[in-house]
């Protein structure tokens, strides 16, 4: 099945972090099921309530007219007089239950306690939104085209709304990023204006971007616009004041009155520097691109070739594509059936929970906004199939798996990524993995359990090389040099998915138990040329090895 990731931007109530895990957003196709069921049976209780009520508005008629002909003679005998208030009292207390036995509050409260708990809030409208600026800035998405359904000229989706591209503009006012602000805001503003009903107020358009023009610099738009506001809304309890304002700010500016108006500049509209340094986070953003050339002197050294240096692998090899060399990365092929992803991601779902990052100080671990995404965590006697991954990484590796973390799984949602980062400790952040007594993160492994049709590539920012998930395979890379110093050229990151599902498992090893399996080597820098080095032949030259 194909999940694309431009999906409507509505709030409705109580989960939250629904926009970090496609696995959680896929639950939204059925949230809405029951719900043209719950309100057939609210229409026919209430088609019953109102036929009944029609009945007691034949017998008041009838009662009134008898009143009429009879006239005074109704009340003069005690007894009528007495069957009259009683008639009276107790047929409008009837009549008042009736009209007030409404069933919408039963209705609504027993859906909102079996149901709601699965939409989705005001804080997974914000998140979407914001991913969806996240892969506009990575992938350089054009915000008309993205408005308009499309990504890259494919045709996802309906067209938004003006009040869809308001609410994505919305988000990132508040969050004071008034570049985006501006771009969505201008898009709401020329949908508008061709709705008939609009979906959106002209005036709170204007006004929000007409400030958000002044803070990126654009005084003279800001008062175009808000005198456009004032104009059409005369009444508007803050367009007169500002323009008053904003004329103060161009005559501090040295502007004459005369000149407010005219040569308005073109638009500047700078995105703003982010918690990424700009230089490394424009070369993140070129590698999720698949943009940067690759040296074909330093790819023509690579190879693939059998794993064959254990017993078992003699019948059952690896297939092993060398990725790059200094440091090494390679991919292992073909590591993992569908039959055993289905297993772990059916394992892994009902535990998933938004990915958390260590506090390098404290050493706690807590969520942030650089990495999103849901994860689990499972041990290996929870399942064969886990079990059995384990027991097949020490295969795949050489090195020790009973000191190594138990296999995380991870599923991206919206723009869901991980920005440049180290998966070892730095020698400052002394707390981490103080509580696990193993030592370092000495390598990683990462599955792709399922391929993204657009993005989601893992890219190695220092080395400047990109990799594409790939099904059923598995990428490795070693984190600390022989000697156990960190290796700085692994900084790495998950670039956003575009469209797509993004599921991979990761499975983090540690320096306890690899005494004899990785030894130091001779050299403070001495690293391996393929996996399992132990300073023999490479896989190529070795007689027991086959190469591909």
């Amino acid at each position: 099945m194909r999940v694309v990731i431009l999906v409507a931007l509505v709030a409705f109530g109580v989960s939250a972090d629904l926009f970090t895990s496609i696995a959680d957003l896929q639950k939204l196709l059925t949230a809405e099921k029951d719900i043209p069921s719950i309100i057939e049976r609210y229409i026919s209780l209430e088609k019953q309530r109102i036929a009944e009520l029609q009945e007691y508005v034949a017998k008041y008629e009838e009662s009134n007219a008898r009143l009429a002909a009879n006239g005074v003679k109704e009340v003069m005998n005690p007894i009528n007089a007495f069957r009259l208030i009683k008639q009276m009292t107790s047929t409008w207390k009837e009549v008042e239950h009736k009209m007030r036995n409404n069933n919408a509050d039963f209705f609504i409260r027993n859906f909102t306690d079996s149901h709601l708990s699965s939409y989705p809030t005001s804080e997974d409208l914000s998140g979407a939104a914001t991913g969806l600026l996240r892969l506009q800035d990575t992938y350089r998405l054009d915000t008309s085209e993205l408005a308009s359904g499309k990504i890259r000229n494919i045709q996802y989706s309906r067209p938004f709304t003006a009040h869809d591209c308001f609410e994505i503009a919305r988000v990132a006012y508040n969050n004071e990023d008034y570049y985006h602000t501006i771009l969505w805001m201008e898009e709401a503003k020329k949908l508008v204006v061709k709705e008939d009903p609009p979906t959106a107020s002209m005036e709170d358009i204007l006004e929000y971007l007409g400030f958000s023009l002044y803070k990126q610099g654009n005084l003279k738009h800001a008062l175009k616009l808000t005198e456009e506001l004032y104009k059409l809304a005369p009444t508007h309890p803050r367009a007169k004041g500002n323009v008053q304002w904003y004329e103060d700010l161009l005559e501090k500016e040295g502007v004459r009155r005369s000149d407010m108006r005219r040569n308005i500049p073109s638009v500047v509209n700078i995105r703003p520097t982010e918690a990424l340094e700009n230089t490394e986070r424009d070369i993140y953003e070129a590698l999720c691109r698949d943009e940067v050339p690759v040296s074909p002197k330093a790819t023509s050294q690579l190879y693939c070739y059998y794993k064959r240096d254990r017993p078992f692998l003699i019948l059952a090899p690896f297939k092993v594509e060398i990725l790059r060399f200094n440091p090494l990365a390679v991919l292992f092929k073909s590591v993992m059936n569908d039959e055993e992803i289905e297993v772990i991601q059916e394992l892994a779902k009902p535990k998933l929970n938004r990915a958390t990052v260590q506090n390098s100080v404290t050493g706690a671990l807590e969520t942030a906004s650089y990495r999103i995404s849901k994860s689990a965590w499972l041990k290996g006697y929870e399942h064969e199939v886990v079990d059995r991954v384990n027991r097949r990484i020490d295969l795949m590796t050489n090195l020790e798996q009973e000191t190594a973390e138990e296999l995380q799984i991870a599923n991206y949602g919206i723009g869901g990524h991980y920005d440049p980062h180290f998966d070892f400790a730095r020698k400052e952040e002394t707390k981490s993995f103080e509580s696990l007594g193993t030592g370092n993160r000495i390598a990683t492994v990462l599955f792709y359990m399922s391929q993204p049709e657009m993005g989601g590539g893992t890219v190695f920012t220092e080395l400047k090389t990109t990799v594409m998930p790939s099904h059923h395979d598995a990428l490795f890379w070693y984190n600390l040099y022989r000697s156990g110093e960190g290796d700085l050229r692994t900084r790495h990151a998950a670039c956003p998915v575009l469209t797509g599902v993004k599921w991979v498992g990761n499975k983090w090893i540690h320096e306890l138990g690899q005494e004899f399996r990785r030894p130091c080597g001779l050299k403070p820098h001495t690293q391996e040329l393929f996996v399992g080095d132990l300073g023999g032949p490479s896989p190529r030259d070795h007689p027991n090895f086959s190469s591909v």
